[in-house]
């Protein structure tokens, strides 16, 4: 990703092993929160209309952007992304990966193979009901997720 600066994610204390750059608005891995960050780069803006209509949604509506840089053998936990985010759309480009779901009640999980240049969509029960992971992959990995912001973000 030429021309983007990756800046080092460090929660709860330790570093994690992949590298983000935010656009639109930055969230802070230790505070929890967001604030206005530097404005979308002009060359994240045609994929973010593709992007928009994948989601349903405009793309001016997709105000903040995630660009991650997973290095070989980095992967991400389960988590759901923040509440203060809306619908969340992704594209992954570089190695392929495998996206993981699980619900805690009624107890299910799924696997979802990503390939590069295939992008998801979580909105509706997916997005609030089940958590997702990328296990570690042998490849190097960029992912681009575009989000809306939720009525009151800051909260």
């Amino acid at each position: 990703m030429r021309g983007i600066e990756f800046s080092d994610v460090k929660m709860r204390g330790q570093v994690a092993r992949r590298r983000t750059a935010h656009f639109g608005w930055l969230y802070g891995y230790e505070s929890g929160r967001i604030e206005p960050g530097p404005p979308i780069p002009a060359p994240l803006l045609p994929l973010r209309d593709r992007a928009a209509r994948l989601g349903g949604v405009e793309p001016e509506a997709l105000v903040e952007v995630l660009v991650t840089e997973y290095p070989p053998d980095a992967g991400i936990g389960w988590h759901l992304d923040k509440w203060m985010f809306g619908v969340v759309i992704g594209v992954s480009l570089l190695g392929p990966c495998r996206m993981r779901f699980r619900r805690m009640s009624p107890p299910e999980t799924w696997t979802q193979p990503l390939e590069p240049r295939s992008a998801y969509v979580l909105a509706g029960a997916v997005r609030w009901d089940w958590e997702h992971s990328i296990p570690p992959s042998r490849t190097p990995r960029y992912s681009i997720t575009y989000r809306t912001l939720r009525d009151n973000p800051r909260g």
